[in-house]
């Protein structure tokens, strides 16, 4: 045993001599290059080649690995051994997924490729001004090289595309907003989520029927017009603008749009970004298929360069720049200027996406900049006018099951012929209805005197204005009347 033991202990010593030997002989750099010599060497002669789709990209988030993850989640349930399971906040749908490491087999036209969940421990990190996730994730791809062309020609556009079917589909819709202000979350992004459950539609909404069955035709075109905006060279965005008195429902309209498209909706606010430069960023972090919201425009935040009480001429630099601050430089303070506010909405930034919609609203459009108002910028100007008969009559439905045919033929002329003079809002009437929705006939009496009390106030203070039967008459006004202190008042020279 002794003899055993001996022997053992001189090949230990020996293989010690040898690894010595090596390591002087061959330096770790020759090593690793010989290592890497004989790994071209195996990949030169296999038939195999390899893809790594990671999760950020130097400082953005990689679209691809979303939608990667998104395209292998619709069928994993289905072919993979150890899956991982995911609910979302509020959400009542569970996410399969590929565990840590784990692969999956995949077809596309007669090809079978393999994917590769990849998740390793990321390196202690040093000082960043923006921290890494404590994991770093990635997809890799391996297909054979004889079918690469396909598989990046036609492949990754087929996982893209399915993806956002997937996510329309079945994805809750997301309501963000830049609460936050301009800091970033540990994964780059400067918005904040919330699911989006308004049940707002365009069946519920109180308006005209005509005037619904419009947008729904424009939102339609829109959504449908890729290859339109493609062939005229025009940025994939459209912008709306909504404006009339408060409460007649110019939040609704916009909830009724995302639930219509299928969209998210970014509430920007714009008092928590602080420049220029922060709009911007914002607007890259959106997603493509999204509703940008800023609503109440006109007193939302001061544009700096838009409130001078002199005539300026807009080559002034301090205009377009903004007064309060430097074109080398913007301050701490809240600066953002009306040119700023303008490249947003259809300036060069506003094209680093696609399928997006703006939505601007306001109660007094004659306060906005006319420079807010052209074409290109806001597109489509919808007046959210008071409560009409053919929107009372919608009201009736949502809160009391009422048809027309339902009412009496004498209170069905009395609301008809009182409900212009009243100029009630959509929701001051569904304040009435809904405190009485169980007793129909008592809502509709309360209704109607409330109508008439409405009516008698407005004749005898005066304040009945005629009825704009053309409501780009309003429009018109807002345009052609220029603010006070406008510096556009001046041509440049």
């Amino acid at each position: 045993m002794r003899e055993y033991w001996n022997s053992f202990a001189s090949l230990l010593g020996v293989l010690a001599f040898c690894q010595s030997l090596l390591q002087l002989i061959f330096p770790p750099q020759l090593r690793f290059l010989c290592l890497k010599f004989f790994n071209r060497i195996f990949h030169l002669f296999s038939s195999y080649c390899y893809f790594d789709i990671t999760e950020i990209d130097g400082v953005n988030t990689n679209e691809l690995y979303n939608a990667v993850q998104l395209y292998l989640s619709s069928f994993v349930s289905i072919n993979g051994s150890r899956l991982s399971l995911t609910r979302a906040l509020n959400s009542s749908a569970i996410t399969f997924g590929l565990s840590n490491n784990d692969c999956i087999v995949d077809t596309f036209s007669g090809v079978t490729v393999l994917w590769e969940h990849v998740v390793i421990q990321r390196q202690s990190q040093t000082f960043s001004w923006r921290p890494l996730p404590e994991e770093k994730r990635g997809f890799t791809l391996r297909i054979k090289k004889k079918n690469k062309s396909l598989i990046l020609d036609s492949y990754l556009d087929y996982i893209m595309e399915r993806s956002n079917e997937i996510r329309r589909k079945n994805q809750d819709r997301l309501l963000y907003t830049n609460s936050r202000g301009g800091s970033l979350d540990s994964r780059g992004h400067p918005w904040e989520s919330v699911p989006f459950k308004h049940p707002s539609t365009f069946d519920t909404l109180a308006m005209h029927p005509q005037k619904k069955q419009e947008i729904m035709d424009d939102l339609e075109d829109f959504a449908n017009g890729q290859s339109f905006y493609q062939k005229t060279g025009r940025a994939w965005k459209r912008g709306y603008l909504l404006y009339g008195p408060p409460g007649t429902g110019k939040s609704s309209m916009i909830a009724a749009m995302a639930n219509y498209l299928s969209y998210d909706i970014y509430d920007l606010e714009l008092t928590e970004v602080h420049n220029n430069s922060e709009l911007r960023k914002l607007l890259m972090k959106t997603s493509s298929k999204s509703i940008i919201v800023i609503e109440d425009i006109d007193c939302s935040v001061n544009l700096t360069n838009r409130k001078k009480n002199n005539k300026r001429n807009y080559c002034d630099p301090e205009v377009r720049c903004g007064s309060g601050s430097a074109c080398g430089g913007e301050d701490g303070g809240n600066s953002i200027t009306l040119s700023g506010l303008l490249n947003f909405t259809d300036g060069l930034w506003s094209c680093c996406g696609s399928e997006r919609i703006f939505v601007f609203t306001t109660n007094h459009i004659e306060k906005l900049d006319p420079a807010l108002l052209r074409s290109g910028r806001m597109d489509m100007h919808i007046y959210m006018s008071y409560c009409s008969y053919p929107a009372l009559k919608i009201l009736l439905k949502n809160y009391l099951g009422y048809e027309e045919s339902d009412l009496d033929y004498h209170v069905s002329k009395e609301l008809s012929d009182v409900v212009d003079k009243a100029e009630m809002t959509p929701a001051d009437i569904s304040e009435v209805l809904i405190k009485n929705r169980n007793y129909k006939q008592k809502a509709v009496t309360e209704l109607l005197e409330a109508m008439k009390t409405r009516a008698d106030r407005n004749f005898k203070c005066g304040s009945l204005r005629g009825k704009i039967s053309d409501e780009e008459e309003q429009e018109k006004r807002a345009l052609e009347t220029p603010n006070e202190g406008s510096e556009f008042e001046e041509p440049c020279k």
